[in-house]
C-alpha cells in the first residue's frame, strides 16, 4: 500500500482513512506493507537502502518509511519554500527534487526499488501523489493495482485544475486494473472529467473511528469561550475546497440577528490570511477565534465545546469530520456537494452557495436546543453503524476478485 499520510503525521482525512482502513483489514488477516515518504529529519534513525524506518506495527502491519519531502495536501509553491531538507541535521544529503513533480518523480523510483524487493499480491496506491508509484511498482511486479481517489484535482482546486496533475491522475486510473472512490459523488467526478468507465470504478465508503483514546465527557471552555457563547465550528482545512469564506459570509448574517454567537475556525492552510483578512473586513473579528490545526484529543475537545459544526465544502469527495462530529453528539450542516452526504441522514444539508439557507439553519439549531438535542442523539446512534469493518470487507473482496 502507497500513501503519503498515516498517523501520527496527519493532516487530514487521508490519513484517517489510511488509519481505518489499515487497521481493520489487518483484522482480517490480511498482511499489509505501507510505504510512506518521510523528511528524514522527521526520523531518528539511519539512511540505509533507501528505507529511513522499517518496522511491524502489528504482526501482519509493516511500515516502511522512505526518505522523500512529499508531506500532506503539498502543492508547488509550498514545495518551492521546503529548501533542501536533506541539509537539516540529518547527517546525509540525498539528492531531493528541485520541484515538486521532481519529487514525485523521486519517490516513484523509491517505489519501483521496493517493489523489487518485497513480494505482495495486489497493490493500492493512495491519490495523486501515489499513483506514478503505483504503477511504477506495478511494472516492476506485474502485480494488479488500485488507485484509491479520495480527492480529484478538480475538487482541490474547485473546477480549475492543474494540467500535470490532472494528466498524473487520468494516467493512473486509466492503467489501473480497478479505481476505487470514497462516494458516488467522486464517482462521478471521474467518469466524468477523466473518462474512465463506470463499471471499472467500486465506491468504497469511508467511516469513522470509535474507542481512539478517552474522549472528553462535557463541553469545555476555550479561548475566549464562556459557557453562555454560542460556537459554531468551522474545522478542516482553510482551502478554496472546504468552503471558509462561506462560513464567514453565514456568520456574518448571523451576527446581525444573534451576537451572542462565536464562530471558531479550526485548522490551517493556504487560505488562512485571507480568511482572517476577510473576517477584519465584515466586522465580524471579535466574533471569530482561529484556533489553528488540532489534533488527536483537541478534535475531540473542539466538537464537544460547539453548539454546531457546519462544513461548507465546494467539493467533498467524502468527508470525513461530520461523522467526528457526529460521534461527539454535536449536530451538523453539511453541504449537498459532498460524499458524506449520501451516507448519512440525521443532519441539515444545505447548497455550499446558500448562505441565506445555512443562516436559517444555523439560527434553528442554536434558538431551538431540542431540535438539535434530538438531530445529535439520533446521529449518534447512526453513526455507529458506520464502520472500517465494512470498508474493509469491500476491499478484501476487490483484491480476491483481482488476484483470482
Amino acid at each position: 500500500m502507497l500513501g503519503w499520510e498515516f498517523p501520527p503525521y496527519k493532516s487530514g482525512g487521508l490519513g484517517t482513512a489510511c488509519y481505518g482502513l489499515t487497521k481493520a483489514l489487518s483484522k482480517k488477516d490480511i498482511d499489509i506493507l505501507f510505504v510512506i515518504p518521510r523528511a528524514p529529519f522527521e526520523i531518528k534513525s539511519e539512511y540505509v537502502n533507501l528505507i529511513l524506518a522499517d518496522r511491524f506495527i502489528t504482526p501482519n502491519f509493516r511500515e516502511i518509511k522512505v526518505a522523500s519531502n512529499l508531506t500532506p495536501y503539498l502543492n508547488f509553491e509550498q514545495y518551492s519554500k521546503l529548501g533542501s531538507i536533506g541539509q537539516v541535521g540529518s547527517g546525509f544529503e540525498p539528492n531531493y527534487g528541485r520541484n515538486l513533480m521532481e519529487e514525485v518523480e523521486r519517490y516513484t523510483e523509491l517505489a519501483r526499488a521496493i517493489a523489487m524487493k518485497f513480494k505482495f499480491d495486489v497493490i493500492h496506491a493512495h491519490d495523486w501523489m501515489c499513483a506514478k508509484a503505483g504503477l511504477a511498482a506495478k511494472e516492476v511486479s506485474g502485480k494488479p493495482l488500485v488507485v484509491q481517489i479520495h480527492a480529484t484535482e478538480f475538487d482541490r482546486t474547485a473546477g480549475f485544475p492543474n494540467q500535470i496533475i490532472y494528466d498524473i491522475e487520468k494516467e493512473a486510473m486509466s492503467r489501473a486494473d480497478k479505481v476505487v472512490a470514497v462516494s458516488n459523488f467522486t464517482k462521478g467526478m471521474i467518469v466524468r472529467h477523466y473518462g474512465i468507465p463506470d463499471e471499472k470504478v467500486k465506491v468504497v465508503y469511508n467511516a469513522v473511528n470509535f474507542g481512539e483514546g478517552k474522549e472528553l465527557e462535557q463541553r469545555d471552555d476555550h479561548v475566549n469561550l464562556k459557557w453562555t457563547d454560542k460556537v459554531v465550528l468551522f474545522l478542516g482545512r482553510i482551502t478554496i475546497q472546504k468552503g471558509p469564506g462561506y462560513f464567514l459570509e453565514a456568520a456574518k448574517k448571523v451576527l446581525e440577528i444573534d451576537p451572542n454567537v462565536k464562530f471558531v475556525i479550526a485548522g490551517s492552510g493556504d487560505l488562512m490570511p485571507s480568511m482572517v483578512e476577510k473576517a477584519a473586513q465584515l466586522g465580524i473579528s471579535k466574533n471569530v477565534i482561529f484556533s489553528g490545526f488540532l489534533r488527536g484529543k483537541e478534535v475531540d475537545a473542539a466538537f464537544k465545546m460547539a453548539d454546531l459544526y457546519v462544513m461548507p465544502s465546494v467539493s467533498e469527495p467524502f468527508g470525513i469530520s461530520p461523522l467526528e462530529a457526529m460521534k461527539n453528539g454535536t449536530p451538523v450542516i453539511i453541504s449537498k456537494q459532498s460524499g458524506v452526504s449520501e451516507v448519512v441522514k440525521n443532519c441539515l444539508k444545505v447548497d455550499f452557495w446558500d448562505v441565506d439557507e445555512m443562516v436559517n439553519m444555523i439560527i434553528g439549531v442554536l434558538n431551538y436546543k431540542k431540535v438539535g438535542e434530538e438531530m445529535s442523539k439520533l446521529a449518534f446512534k447512526e453513526v455507529m453503524g458506520i464502520t472500517w469493518n465494512d470498508s474493509a470487507n469491500k476491499l478484501v473482496k476487490l483484491y480476491r476478485e483481482l488476484m483470482s
